[in-house]
């Protein structure tokens, strides 16, 4: 298996009282629609705050990481070999 670490391009809902929420995200030329955030947790690093979420397109799992420093999103995902 191989270790994917990339920025990617996110679309996201931000509603006002409620969590943030990714819809959709772009890998390898790809538009992955989100059906289900299945898990989000927080990670502090120092000052730095990660958000991350655990999605899924309905054909495989992501965790999808936002820095809320840099504002960037990154994919954080484990590719099956093969």
């Amino acid at each position: 298996m191989e270790q994917i670490k990339e920025l990617i391009r996110t679309a996201v809902l931000f509603t006002p009282g409620e969590p943030i929420k990714p819809v959709w995200f772009d890998w390898r030329r790809r538009q992955h629609r989100i059906v289900e955030t299945t898990y989000r947790w927080e990670e502090k690093q120092g000052n730095l705050l990660l958000l991350h979420f655990a999605v899924t397109d309905g054909e495989a799992l992501y965790e999808l990481v936002y820095n809320t420093q840099e504002q960037q999103w990154l994919l954080n995902f484990r590719e099956p070999a093969g």
